[in-house]
């Protein structure tokens, strides 16, 4: 495979998500939009859009029978492993304890939703969603519940973390984006029991009520660019002095270290052994899962818990900065091992 077909693959499949995040750091910085716009803009996408996102791509799926329950069950032991590590590393970083948790939910909190399926699609087509869109939906929760853990564990005396973590399940609940998952697997469990029952589908939303299902699949179209250009907004370099430890400390962690344990030991055990076999349409959702940037929603959630708003907020930043060449660095030595679809 010649090395120019790789590269000109790679940089089609990351350059539009590149380029609509700096569309919206450019007019952010030209005044064209306002801080009123990013707030509102955020909030908006990820209220509406990506809840509906989420749940078009789960109701999208055949059926439960065709979940590939090895890449949801891998992808939480990896997520737990890493976590582990992260929360090692992050009490030898940092003596200040409002720092460690934000550093912790940086290393196995990434950015799924927006960048990360995105990445998918143009890499493996809907197929590849599909994977990514159900190994999202069934790690959700997991992860909203140790990024919980990792920003109480530092931070507050025993009675505030309680009540920390009891709002925070709360709020777990109440997440947008879970709540578009489990509307869409509600959906799933609707077609299966009809099929069962009557041995066809007799109601769905997409047959009777085409109108409603068109008008979610409309807001899911508006997610990508919309967040993109939010996101790229948000980019602020000046608060960085001071926290330059953590930030390196936690980029690393999030674009490399990360997605070579995810993806490295999928790679290992697919060649090596009989317990895994990923191909061309899971890679994508392994480098969506582990190889992106952090989660947007971090900074908000560290804010709200005591811990230090700025630095998540910064490693956000710096670390959808940095994935840029780390992604395509992946994709292209995925490519290049036959990995990847070219």
């Amino acid at each position: 495979m010649e090395l120019s077909h790789i590269l000109l693959t790679a940089t089609n499949a990351i350059s539009p998500i590149v380029i609509l995040i700096l569309i919206g750091y450019v007019l952010r910085r030209i005044g064209f939009l306002n801080d009123n716009f990013i707030q509102i803009g955020s909030k908006f996408g990820f209220n509406v859009c990506i809840p509906c996102m989420q749940f078009i791509n789960v109701y999208s799926i055949d059926g439960f029978s065709s979940i590939r329950w090895d890449v949801v069950l891998y992808c939480a032991a990896v997520v737990l492993l890493i976590f582990v590590l992260g929360l090692i590393s992050a009490v030898f970083t940092t003596k200040v304890p409002e720092r460690r948790g934000v550093i912790l939910q940086c290393v196995f909190r990434s950015n799924v939703a927006v960048i990360g399926l995105s990445l998918a699609s143009a890499l493996g087509g809907t197929e590849a969603v599909a994977i990514t869109s159900i190994v999202s939906a069934l790690t959700l929760p997991l992860k909203n519940i140790l990024a919980v853990v990792a920003l109480s564990i530092f931070v507050g005396d025993t009675g505030n973390r309680r009540e920390n973590f009891r709002k925070m399940l709360i709020s777990i609940a109440k997440n947008p984006l879970i709540i578009g998952i489990v509307l869409g697997m509600i959906c799933l469990c609707i077609r299966a029991f009809q099929i069962k029952q009557f041995g066809r589908v007799v109601f769905s939303l997409n047959g009777q009520l085409k109108f409603l299902y068109t008008s979610i699949n409309n807001l899911r179209s508006m997610t990508t660019s919309l967040t993109l250009i939010v996101l790229g907004g948000q980019f602020e370099f000046s608060a960085a002095q001071g926290r330059m430890r953590e930030i390196v400390v936690g980029t690393l962690w999030r674009i490399v270290f990360a997605p070579f344990i995810g993806i490295g030991i999928a790679v290992l055990l697919s060649i090596h052994t009989d317990i895994l076999k990923f191909g061309i349409n899971e890679y994508p959702a392994l480098i969506a899962v582990f190889g992106t940037p952090a989660a947007v929603s971090g900074a908000i959630m560290a804010g709200q818990m005591g811990n230090d708003e700025k630095l998540a907020t910064q490693l956000i930043v710096w670390t959808s900065v940095g994935s840029i060449a780390t992604m395509f660095l992946t994709v292209c030595v995925l490519m290049a091992a036959g990995l990847l679809a070219t």
